[in-house]
């Protein structure tokens, strides 16, 4: 099924922010309704498709891929300081950076100390990019733990576990009594829940 051209204009606009309500409004929906008219949209299976090639395309076009993305992250999380510097301890010019290090350097900064037009000293300060954030988003993505402000997912999680458990506490029990098997009985009664 093709797209009105309403839609169409819907998912341009949409592809614009990621913005339902603001992408109904400038589409042509009331403000009052707009909202409710995005949200709608979005859950049209045709619309969630176009939207879904639009972002496709873009991507394809910036080259912004999610193994891309991946990477940067990874440069960021596994940056090794040592190789910023060399054997002396001196810092080491950016175009002797490989490519990982440079990746994790956000700014660097270089202030002559000199009297006169005598230069004495320089101090030369990097920052680098969010280790731990890049750690969390790393670990977010892998499944390592749920989104901050989700408790309801890590109780979700834990109950899951538990009845994950308990079904392997059965399997053991209908195939041997071993001690094992009672034992793992044993631990898993004591679970809450």
């Amino acid at each position: 099924m093709a797209l009105t051209a309403k839609q169409q204009r819907f998912v341009d606009e949409y592809l614009k922010d990621l913005n339902a309500t603001q992408a109904a409004i400038r589409t042509g929906y009331s403000r009052k309704t707009a909202r409710q008219m995005g949200t709608e949209n979005l859950s049209k299976p045709v619309i969630q498709e176009a939207i879904a090639k639009g972002m496709e395309d873009r991507a394809a076009k910036s080259g912004i891929t999610p193994e891309r993305v991946l990477l940067e992250l990874g440069r960021l999380a596994f940056l090794d300081i040592r190789k910023a510097f060399r054997a002396d301890g001196s810092l080491r010019p950016l175009h002797e950076l490989d490519d990982d290090t440079a990746a994790a350097i956000a700014g660097m900064e270089v202030v002559e100390i000199g009297a006169g037009d005598d230069v004495i000293g320089v101090t030369k300060k990097i920052k680098l990019s969010d280790k731990k954030g890049a750690l969390d988003l790393l670990m977010r993505h892998l499944g390592m733990f749920a989104a901050p402000g989700h408790p309801e997912l890590d109780a979700e999680l834990k109950r899951l576990e538990i009845e994950k458990r308990k079904a392997e506490l059965k399997a053991l029990q209908s195939g041997s009594q071993s001690s094992n098997a009672q034992l793992l009985a044993d631990l898993i009664a004591r679970l809450p829940g």
